[in-house]
């Protein structure tokens, strides 16, 4: 391999366009032996399946722990880095919790400059940095191809955490970031997305959800999750799962990143849409798209995301604390639907 100043990370990337996550339905039958793990102070784990796992150290006190990696999904280390930091952190924040310690946690091709892995940590550590925490170490092996990411330490007290339990009827839906990273990054693998699209693509990735955290906490939000490598549509479904209720999305409202539609219209779609469509798609209630919607929308809303926004249901009468928090701390939102008595998803246009 010749390396160059203008490595083509996502060339050494086996499966690029976002975090290649487990097929959902494999993982959950892999992860069951290990569901009945219990402890009184576990107050959220492999049982609960929420975002990170919560674990109490003092009455007002609990730990969040999350891990996350993943290969390159642009070709500039650094941002590469800023991307996957910002990744592993976000269950943290889904969770209502601040970020206080990481850890990397790193895979390297022995053949490829260290001065690129290098620029990948900068990257890490600026997020980290940016987000409140410290990096305190880590592990690197050697493999053929490069993954990234955090183990990630929060705090969190253990009244005020957030999980993708508890939507109620009449709750709205709102979102926090625009979605279609997965289309974007997939098309730039393959050379055909611009640079003006891998940009706003790579800024909303590396968009913290810091602050959108203290906009569900201060709105109360019912439940809060995280939009990632299942997409909008089986992080949805997880919602509406654990909460006993119906999610309706309306997906015309849906924001979407520049050039998204385009690319999903061109056919740049990376495999994770394909597992997600297939199993949400399937099981029952599942998560499901009215026969009348645009047949590109209803691509993008199962295509998997990386570092995606929140997902959360806010109670009708706090709507305006809500949105009071959002100027306060600088957070664009969407309204993207609303939670009725029932089970499953339905998309609708």
């Amino acid at each position: 391999m010749t390396v160059s100043d203008e490595i083509q990370l996502t060339a050494l990337a086996s499966c690029a366009g976002c975090a290649a996550k487990m097929a959902p339905g494999l993982l959950s039958q892999v992860l069951q032996p290990l569901s009945q793990v219990s402890h009184p102070d576990l107050l959220i784990g492999l049982h609960t399946s929420d975002d990170a796992a919560v674990y109490r150290i003092a009455p007002d006190r609990a730990l969040v722990q999350t891990i996350d990696f993943f290969p390159p999904v642009v070709d500039d280390p650094y941002d590469y880095g800023r991307i996957a930091a910002a990744n592993s952190m976000s269950d943290v924040f889904a969770m209502g919790g601040d970020v206080v310690l990481a850890l990397n946690v790193a895979a390297w091709p022995a053949e490829v400059d260290p001065a690129h892995f290098e620029r990948v940590l900068a990257g890490g550590w600026a997020m980290v940095t940016q987000a409140g925490g410290v990096i305190a170490g880590g592990h690197t092996v050697m493999d053929d191809e490069p993954k990234y990411g955090l183990s990630v330490t929060g705090f969190v007290h253990p009244d005020r955490v957030l999980t993708k339990g508890g939507a109620q009827p009449g709750d709205r839906l709102m979102l926090t970031k625009p979605i279609g990273a997965g289309v974007i990054t997939t098309a730039h693998k393959n050379g055909v997305a611009d640079r003006p699209t891998i940009q706003a693509a790579i800024d909303s990735m590396t968009t913290l959800n810091r602050a959108a955290s203290r906009v569900a906490l201060a709105a109360g939000a019912h439940a809060c999750t995280d939009v990632t490598g299942y997409g909008l549509m089986g992080h949805a479904y997880e919602m509406a799962e654990r909460s006993g209720a119906r999610l309706v999305i309306n997906a015309g409202q849906v924001p979407l990143l520049p050039g998204a539609r385009a690319l999903a219209e061109a056919g740049q779609l990376p495999g994770g849409y394909h597992r997600n469509r297939g199993h949400y798609g399937e099981i029952s209630p599942g998560a499901r798209v009215s026969d009348d919607l645009d047949t590109t929308l209803a691509t993008l809303i199962y295509n998997p995301e990386t570092s995606g926004g929140l997902l959360m249901a806010i109670a009708p009468a706090a709507l305006d604390r809500f949105h009071r928090a959002c100027d306060e701390h600088q957070v664009r939102a969407w309204e993207i639907g609303v939670v009725e008595a029932g089970e499953g998803v339905i998309a609708r246009p």
